[in-house]
């Protein structure tokens, strides 16, 4: 079976809920240029992945009957196939040319449906392509035609009148030609045009004139495909302020992820919603421990803690995935052992094990739980916390200072990694990255171990945002200019301490 799927118009998010079951599912995909890569993360570990170009241009990319050849030869092999195309396959995606060559093969294909561009970046544009009162009609066409035909499939003198807005796709680069045939044709030379290109997605920019001055417009300000044009009255809403997408505090904006890539998710997500492209570049990779006896041990005596205190969500996660390892669930932990959490996402997640959190310090720190815990006498009581191989020595420390016994099992280890740092110096260095973020001492010195001498010079025409102090110091020892600090040192006040940051 081949599926024709549609990918939507740039933003993964668009992506329809059977479009996403289908590329789970797959044993191959064969996806586009214009398809979003993140999507791909949803692939089966060993399903095929095929690359099939189709820019404009490229001498690299398959040729459509190539395209049609390796979807047969694919399906033939007895394979579930996934076309992952841009947009919508039937809308100037060419998927109708790929299920002819289906059917004449003989090999069953289905198609789901995509958002198209044409509806998707108008509206990430702020204008949408009918609106009462204004238009009633729309009409797609296409920009760019087969040169090879010698003639135009378009007749522009019914099109000029055909439809209130008109949608074009791929016509960036003949933009006079389709103005002045618009114009020929009976439009008039002050219809509003906008032009929108990498809709949906935070390089999105949109650029607006009339079909008179369209072209010099774009010219101008350097606009190349993939682009969206907008003829019509419509474009002109836009200027209503139905621009939500381009208003977002952080549109545009190239933000670094450096957490580990299981935990990099939650501060990717809410930064995309603010608008930005996370670049994720995990500095961390988590690990099991390489000796799990010590924990192992922790946990056959568990009956004898009387506090268990959990420094970050990796900590709860990999005692509890132990405590699973052996058969065991939350019942083991003893009922009147107090349970501590540093940080309001180590507390939601031990609270969604099912275990109550007694005791969350004001600040999400060492420092801050010592406080939190000192007005009583901790001599002779017995504390385990199951944390990272590596890790800040001040808490058990202190609590051994206070006559309390500590056992401090490996749970887990942090292993520096320094996947896509070629790229991401690149990109510094051409001053494409808006933003760094630290999540942790840790994170810093993985980042500068990854990038050597060269780190703090990276860094310097590049804000810098850290999660808290004791990250802001760490960043400062390696000659790193710190733009924000987060006052709560969580993920969600690292995103608004970097809202306010461009906000000014």
């Amino acid at each position: 079976m081949i599926h024709l799927v549609g990918s939507g118009p740039g933003d993964p998010g668009l992506i329809t809920v059977k479009g996403l079951r289908r590329i789970e599912e797959a044993d191959a995909i064969v996806y586009d240029r214009l398809a979003p890569e993140a999507l791909l993360e949803n692939a089966r570990d060993d399903a095929e992945l095929v690359y099939v170009g189709k820019k404009p241009g490229d001498d690299q990319a398959m040729k459509q009957d190539e395209i049609n050849a390796k979807l047969v030869s694919l399906g033939l092999a007895g394979k579930s196939v996934v076309r992952l195309k841009g947009g919508d396959p039937y809308i100037f995606g060419r998927g109708g040319e790929e299920a002819l060559a289906l059917i004449e093969a003989g090999i069953p294909f289905e198609v789901v449906p995509g958002v198209t561009s044409g509806v998707a970046a108008p509206a990430y544009a702020g204008i949408p392509v009918t609106h009462r009162n204004v238009s009633t009609s729309v009409a797609f066409i296409t920009g760019h035609e087969d040169p090879t035909k010698g003639r135009s499939d378009v007749d522009w003198n019914r099109v000029a009148n055909g439809a209130d807005t008109l949608v074009l796709y791929m016509g960036v680069g003949r933009l006079k030609e389709i103005s002045d045939s618009l114009i020929a044709a009976g439009k008039s030379p002050d219809t509003p045009v906008a032009v929108i290109r990498w809709g949906t997605i935070p390089d999105q920019r949109t650029v607006t004139g009339t079909l008179r001055d369209i072209a010099e417009v774009v010219a101008e300000a350097g606009l190349k495909p993939p682009a969206i044009t907008v003829v019509g009255d419509v474009a002109a809403l836009r200027n209503s302020g139905l621009d939500w997408y381009e208003r977002k505090p952080l549109f545009g904006k190239r933000i670094v992820v450096t957490r580990s890539r299981t935990q990099a998710g939650e501060l990717s997500k809410k930064l995309e919603e603010l608008g930005a492209e996370a670049v994720e570049f995990p500095t961390i990779e988590i690990k099991p421990p390489e000796d799990f006896r010590p924990l192992d041990e922790a946990i056959r005596s568990l009956d004898s803690f009387e506090w268990l205190i959990f420094t970050s969500v990796n900590g709860v996660d990999a005692f509890f995935g132990r405590l699973a390892h052996h058969g065991l669930d939350l019942r083991a932990v003893p009922r009147n052992a107090r349970i501590a959490a540093i940080g309001s996402a180590t507390k939601e997640r031990i609270a969604a094990s099912g275990l109550r959190v007694d005791v969350v310090p004001k600040e999400y720190r060492a420092e801050s739980l010592l406080e939190e815990v000192s007005g009583e006498s901790l001599a002779g009581k017995k504390f385990l916390i199951p944390r990272a191989k590596v890790a800040r020595e001040i808490l058990p420390e202190k609590l051994r200072e206070a006559g309390a016994e500590v056992v401090v099992p490996p749970a887990y280890e942090s292993a520096p990694s320094s996947e896509g740092r070629d790229a991401l110096a690149k990109r510094l260095r051409a001053g494409e990255i808006d933003c760094v973020t630290f999540t942790a001492s840790s994170t810093v010195e993985n980042f500068v171990n990854a990038f050597g001498d060269e780190a703090a010079s990276l860094l310097e025409d590049t804000k810098v945002a850290c999660i808290g102090p004791i990250t802001a110091d760490t960043a400062r020892s390696h000659n790193v200019r710190v733009g924000v600090e987060a006052s709560e040192y969580t993920i969600p006040g690292l995103v608004e301490a970097i809202r306010s940051l461009f906000a000014g």
